[in-house]
């Protein structure tokens, strides 16, 4: 395959299309320069939420509702043919066949809603388990999202007189399941992107399952594994903002910077406090194979982003950005039999294990363990009863709390961690607890939940801003 790039446009910027056309696909490029590009699309902004459960609010969409069966997946299914049909009237002025762009929602919808309705009859029968069926069902659901627009998409490009293709990996109606690698490995052979520009559906069906595997983030990891396999030399990721220094929301839009450069280890620290740049599983085979990650905000053309790399490290002493994840629960127990015990953490985290729960921070001494979870973990009520139970000699305390941090390829300095506290004192903000790793990437602070937001602020007023 010929030199080329794959890029990834979010569900937020594939909303505001007319701007893709401009910014992204066109900008700067004659007629020829359009292509050696691969473009993996999202769904339209709001439509998975629609489709599965909405990701922050986990209201219920079709998925929810059928897999509860409270009788409201099919009107949730039909608000969302609704939904794509009246995204299709905004994009009749950019030379959308609309009647062909309905005719597909109304096909795949249809095809949806008659099989949902047979698995719902089989399992009346009483010898199909549907919940062994769920899975599928939430696959089959995740993909129509982005096979619509892929499908819009290609079609207005082609009105644009750009040589667009929709490769459509959502497996509509294929009998058979490849191994995602082989999957992807067939498809590309067959396309020459020298002369054409796919555009590739963020989901993938493949016999791994790629929703039951990687969830929500599946469209990044059908991103990753194009660029891995076809041997891109850059991986681009459109998003409707910069990777900036802090959230522009919580510490002021002028007060921003773009990070410009970084590595995949920051990039690492950013996604285990849920601010992912990329998803990590995505990253990871990226790394390894050595093709640099640039993050562009989609409505700034002509600004490089940022560009995420293997081997990046700060010439200056700095922190690059101040983030952070409220709506964390501290679960400190405090065992005076805990000292001198051989095992005590292991089987303290295997009830952490039992119930799927996964620790963001953690701080030990010599009696007390305290780990740092969401709040919205599931099972987490059991898990603390099962532990307070356990450990009968132990004083187990729970608290609301939230994790601040500040992040940078190089800050092996003496003076830091002191500053970085300073900045909080300063602001009348009690740390409760704080973590530093040998590798000096990252410095962690706990606080109050109440304390979040100000928190944020002061460190980056006293760490970037200064």
């Amino acid at each position: 395959m010929s030199r080329h790039s794959v890029e990834k446009i979010g569900g937020t910027s594939m909303s505001r299309f007319e701007a893709v056309i401009d910014n992204v696909i066109r900008h700067g490029r004659t007629q020829d320069d359009l292509y050696n590009r691969i473009f993996v699309v999202s769904a339209y902004g709001g439509i998975t939420d629609m489709l599965l459960e909405h990701k922050k609010s986990g209201k219920a969409g079709v998925y929810a509702h059928f897999a509860a069966n409270d009788g409201n997946w099919e009107a949730s299914l039909q608000a969302v043919a609704d939904r794509m049909c009246e995204i299709n009237a905004g994009f009749a002025e950019l030379g959308l066949d609309v009647e062909a762009a309905d005719a597909f929602v109304k096909d795949r919808i249809s095809g949806i809603r008659n099989c949902l309705r047979d698995l719902r009859r089989l399992a009346s029968y009483g010898h199909f388990n549907l919940d062994e069926q769920l899975p599928a069902a939430r696959e089959m659901l995740s993909a129509v999202g982005e096979a619509h627009s892929a499908n819009n998409s290609a079609m207005i490009l082609q009105k644009h007189d750009v040589n667009a293709v929709c490769v459509d990996l959502s497996g509509w109606m294929e009998e058979g399941q490849l191994p995602f690698d082989e999957k992807i490995t067939t498809t590309f052979d067959a396309i020459d992107v020298s002369s054409c520009l796919p555009i590739v559906t963020g989901y993938t069906k493949c016999a791994e399952g790629i929703m039951m595997t990687y969830d929500r983030g599946y469209s990044e990891i059908t991103f990753s594994k194009i660029a891995v396999l076809t041997g891109a030399e850059e991986a681009v990721i459109h998003k409707e903002f910069h990777l900036s220094s802090g959230d522009p929301k919580v510490i002021g839009m002028g007060n921003a910077r773009i990070i410009g450069k970084t590595n995949f280890d920051v990039a690492d620290q950013l996604a285990d406090l849920g601010m992912e740049a990329i998803h990590p599983m995505a990253a990871k085979p990226m790394e390894q194979t050595g093709i640099p990650i640039r993050i562009k905000n989609a409505f700034e053309p002509d600004h490089e982003g940022t560009l995420i790399s293997h081997d990046y490290r700060s010439n200056d002493p700095r922190v690059e950005i101040v983030t952070g994840r409220r709506n964390m629960v501290g679960i400190e127990v405090w065992d005076p039999d805990m000292v001198g015990q051989f095992g005590y953490d292991r089987r303290l985290l295997g009830h952490l294990e039992n119930h799927s729960i996964s620790y963001i921070a953690k701080n030990t001494n010599a009696n007390t363990i305290t780990h740092y979870v969401p709040a919205s973990a599931k099972n987490l009520d059991a898990c603390i009863a099962e532990i307070k139970s356990t450990y009968t000699t132990a004083n187990v305390t729970v608290r609301n709390v939230a994790i601040v941090s500040a992040i940078g390829s190089n800050m092996k300095v003496p003076g830091f961690l002191s500053k970085t506290a300073n900045a909080l004192a300063e602001a009348k903000i009690n740390i409760l607890a704080c973590d530093q790793c040998m590798r000096q990437v990252n410095m962690q602070f706990i606080v109050d939940e109440a304390d979040f937001e100000p928190a944020i602020k002061a460190l980056h007023k006293g760490l970037i801003e200064g």
